[in-house]
């Protein structure tokens, strides 16, 4: 694991990025690949991030080429396989046909019957296509859970299992007490470690494990009565001690990307799973939350920290290396001081202590 300087906090960032939403600053060049192709049949497996990096430079320009802002794209379920996006070169725009069409329409040759992107409600609709791999994020929009301190004291605690077993297996009894709001599915939840930043070793949140759910079979009717649960389902042990919050209402949307409003600078805090390098596909930490300005489908970029080396060429004065990009990071969980994020691209494993900055 790299050593982190805290040098590096003092450079300044640049401030020319891109701003998906129109009220926000004023945009970047989104690029085109020079190979690009003119179009793409969309397929099952396919999402939005994919066929974007296709044709552009940085994937996650796509709002910005189909000419529409983050308010129009909430919710943006509109591309089904069978499907093909044309890449129209002279209004710079990626377009939405049916198979089928001539190709020799309107619009610069593009074809002349073509689909608008449409709004459309409630979760991610039958086929239709996400922004980025539902699977990988999905066990994450639920669990892990990072909490702020004593979150879990007042919450649902196991006090005994089923014949005194050490730990608890599938569809085997666990006995609880504490207040359950009227609840019957639960979440369960091993108690916090500690996450800290990685300059400052200040806490910032506390992350509990996952450990399975537990559905309620009979509930206590007097004060002292323990509740009554059977394992549905675990991911790890569960045991005395594990504390149970409500199973949430959490669907898995398609998130819209785009950089923050402001400039903003952190640090990978860890790897999720106790490892300590994670690449493409993998989930991450970060030091920023909301209350630094970052929300669901904020994109970041991944660099390593420059090393601080003597120039042996002057006056053996201390010099700092440029930081080095190396991957692009798409948050989609935010918590107040922390965030999970997506390795989409990177050409070097990421690390505790990385860098993580708004897009130039």
């Amino acid at each position: 694991m790299k050593k982190f300087s805290t040098i590096a906090l003092l450079l300044a960032l640049s401030s020319s990025v891109f701003a998906a939403d129109e009220m926000n600053a004023q945009p970047t060049q989104c690029s085109f690949l020079p190979n690009a192709p003119d179009q793409h049949l969309v397929v099952k497996g396919d999402t939005l991030w994919g066929i974007s990096s296709m044709f552009l430079e940085h994937a996650w320009c796509w709002p910005q080429v189909w000419g529409m802002n983050r308010e129009e794209i909430k919710n943006p379920h509109w591309i089904y396989p069978g499907q093909i996006v044309y890449l129209d070169r002279t209004a710079g725009r990626l377009r939405l046909g049916q198979p089928g069409t001539s190709g020799t329409g309107n619009q610069g040759g593009l074809p002349t019957v073509r689909l608008s992107p449409q709004i459309r409600s409630g979760s991610v609709e039958a086929g239709a296509i996400g922004s980025i791999p539902a699977n990988l994020i999905e066990p994450f929009l639920s669990q892990p859970l990072v909490l702020e301190e004593n979150e879990l004291v007042n919450t649902p605690r196991i006090v005994a299992t089923q014949e005194n077993h050490v730990n608890i297996a599938k569809l085997e009894r666990a006995y609880a007490l504490g207040d359950l709001h009227d609840e019957s599915n639960f979440q369960v939840y091993r108690p916090s470690v500690a996450l800290k930043d990685p300059t400052t070793k200040a806490i910032i949140g506390y992350e509990s494990a996952y450990v399975g759910t537990v559905k309620l079979v009979r509930q206590g009717k007097l004060p002292n009565e323990a509740h009554a649960f059977v394992v549905t389902n675990t991911k790890e042990e569960m045991t005395v001690g594990d504390r149970l919050l409500p199973v949430p209402n959490q669907e898995a949307n398609n998130y819209v990307p785009h950089p923050p409003v402001s400039a903003v600078e952190g640090q990978v805090v860890s790897v999720y799973g106790g490892v300590k390098q994670a690449g493409q596909n993998q989930t991450i930490s970060i030091n920023l939350g909301a209350e630094n300005g970052i929300d669901v489908g904020t994109v970041l970029q991944l660099y390593r920290l420059g090393k601080i080396i003597q120039d042996k060429t002057g006056n053996k004065e201390l010099i700092k290396l440029p930081d080095e990009k190396y991957g692009t990071l798409f948050v989609y969980r935010v918590f107040k001081h922390v965030s999970y994020g997506l390795i989409m691209q990177v050409t070097d494993a990421a690390e505790v202590g990385d860098i993580v900055k708004k897009p130039e």
